[in-house]
C-alpha cells in the first residue's frame, strides 16, 4: 500500500522532468501565464516557472515569486486584472531564477523580503536582484485586513526555503518544497537536504491549513501533503536499506527504479540528486 502511495505522490515529477528535457532540447511553446482564485482575496499565477501567490488586500497586494524577468509584464497584467490596488511587497520563497526572475522589475515597486539564506545564495550565484529585506526566523506583513506571515521552517529544497502563511485563509505557499504531489529537485549545492526535507514537512504540517499552494504543478490540500511527506519518507527508506545492502551510488537510481518500476529514474528524480541522497544515508 505505502508503495502505491509513493507511486502515485512522485509520479508527477517524471512528467515534470521530461518536460524539462523537452524544453532543453525543443524550446516548445511556453505556456500562457493565467490567474486563478485559490481564496477569498487569493489567487495564483501559473505558467512558465514558479507558481506565484497573490493577495489582495484593501491596502494593496502581497505578491509571493514572481517567475523569470520575461514574466513581469504578465504578472503585473495578471494581477491588474484583479484589483486595481498596488504592489506592497514581494516575497521570495527561495533563490532560484524561476521564482526570482522578476525581482529588478519588482524592486521598483515595492520591497522584496525573503529569508536571510535567499540573499546569500542570490549574491553568491551571481543572480540579479537580491532582497533589501531579510530575516532569520519569521516574519509577517499586516495589509489592509491581512495578515501575510513567512516563515523558516527549516532546510528542505535548499537552506532558504520560506513557507507563507494566509492564517486567515488557512492556505500556504510552500514554494518549491513542495512540487504539486511530485518530488521536488534537493539543491544540495545551495544546502538542501533530503533527510530535513522530512522535518521540514512536520513542522509544516503543524500549520492550521486547508489548502497548500506549491512551487509548481496543482493546488494541494493539507492531506495531500501529508501524503507526500510519508511517501518520500518511505523511498528515503529504502535507499537507506539498499546503501546498507552494499548498493553503490552508481547503482541507486537503477535499484530503486526496480522497486519503483512505474518511475524512470534515469530522467526524473531522485537521479539528479543521487549524490547528496547517497551522501546523506550514508552518514
Amino acid at each position: 500500500m505505502r508503495t502505491k502511495i509513493l507511486v502515485i505522490s512522485l509520479a508527477a515529477i517524471v512528467g515534470v522532468a521530461l518536460a524539462a528535457v523537452t524544453a532543453a532540447t525543443q524550446q516548445p511553446e511556453q505556456p500562457p501565464v493565467e490567474i486563478s482564485e485559490v481564496a477569498d482575496g487569493l489567487y495564483i499565477v501559473t505558467g512558465p516557472g514558479g507558481n506565484v501567490g497573490v493577495r489582495v488586500t484593501s491596502e494593496g497586494v502581497v505578491v509571493i515569486d514572481d517567475k523569470f524577468e520575461d514574466n513581469y509584464d504578465d504578472i503585473v497584467a495578471s494581477i491588474a486584472s484583479v484589483t486595481d490596488q498596488p504592489i506592497r511587497y514581494v516575497f521570495n520563497t527561495h533563490h532560484h531564477g524561476d521564482h526570482t526572475g522578476s525581482n529588478v522589475q519588482f524592486a521598483a515597486l515595492a520591497p522584496i523580503l525573503a529569508h536571510e539564506n535567499v540573499r546569500t545564495n542570490i549574491l553568491r550565484n551571481d543572480q540579479p536582484g537580491a532582497p533589501s529585506i531579510v530575516y532569520t526566523d519569521q516574519t509577517a506583513v499586516y495589509l489592509g485586513d491581512a495578515t501575510v506571515e513567512a516563515l523558516y521552517m527549516g532546510r528542505g529544497h535548499t537552506d532558504g526555503d520560506s513557507v507563507i502563511y494566509f492564517p486567515d485563509l488557512r492556505v500556504v505557499h510552500m514554494g518549491d518544497l513542495s512540487f504539486g504531489g511530485g518530488t521536488p529537485y534537493i539543491d544540495f549545492g545551495n544546502g538542501g537536504s533530503a533527510l530535513e526535507l522530512m522535518r521540514t514537512y512536520d513542522n509544516i504540517l503543524e500549520l492550521d491549513f486547508d489548502t497548500a499552494i506549491p512551487g509548481h504543478g496543482n493546488v494541494m490540500t493539507k492531506a495531500d501533503v501529508a501524503v507526500f511527506r510519508d511517501a518520500f519518507q518511505d523511498l528515503l527508506d529504502t535507499g537507506r536499506q539498499l546503501i546498507s545492502d552494499g548498493v553503490s551510488e552508481d547503482d541507486l537510481a537503477a535499484r530503486l527504479a526496480q522497486v519503483y518500476p512505474e518511475l524512470s529514474y534515469e530522467t526524473g528524480f531522485p537521479a539528479q540528486s543521487i549524490p547528496g541522497i547517497y551522501a546523506e544515508l550514508s552518514e
